[in-house]
């Protein structure tokens, strides 16, 4: 029998991860002061995340886990079919982890599965108050937009990215 590893793994998301994702990300959103209408803390399927994921391809949500237990997370699913546009999704890592990687590695693994689900571009919607988000997105190649892409799916955000695969 082996013993832990205590290194972190970036994985699919099962149903065991529904409530443990669903707890970080309204632990999150509370604690930036956006467990409010308009946002994903009320979502109807926000416990029931792998469900949706899991049920259309090109569309996925990973973990990073240690020792079993849940980090953080990110979603990527279809946006705008017709011009390739995945959609980043319910990205959030348990606020004493930030700033220690694990949120980067999620995001790279997300882009990574984009690009080779053939999506051209990922777009996402944000909150003016998430500059450390906003900061990492940059670093990573997104640039702003004026607007929403199409549409904003949760009326409170207010910032609105797009990374574009070379």
């Amino acid at each position: 029998m082996s013993s832990p590893t205590h290194e972190e793994v970036i994985r699919t998301m099962t149903a065991a991860h529904d409530a443990p994702v669903a707890a970080l990300i309204r632990e999150c959103l509370k604690a930036a002061d956006l467990d409010r209408p308009g946002t994903v803390y009320f979502d109807a399927g926000l416990d029931h995340l792998s469900q949706f994921y899991g049920a259309k391809p090109n569309r996925n949500y990973f973990v990073a886990t240690r020792d079993g237990q849940v980090l953080g997370g990110v979603g990527i699913a279809e946006y705008d079919p017709k011009h390739g546009v995945a959609e980043l999704q319910k990205f959030y890592v348990h606020g004493k982890l930030q700033g220690h990687g694990i949120g980067k590695r999620l995001l790279r693994h997300a882009l990574d599965y984009a690009q080779q689900a053939g999506y051209q571009s990922v777009y996402l919607e944000t909150y003016h108050t998430l500059k450390t988000a906003v900061h990492v997105y940059q670093e990573f190649g997104f640039t702003s937009l004026s607007g929403p892409l199409v549409t904003a799916q949760h009326q409170l955000m207010d910032q609105f990215l797009l990374k574009k695969f070379a």
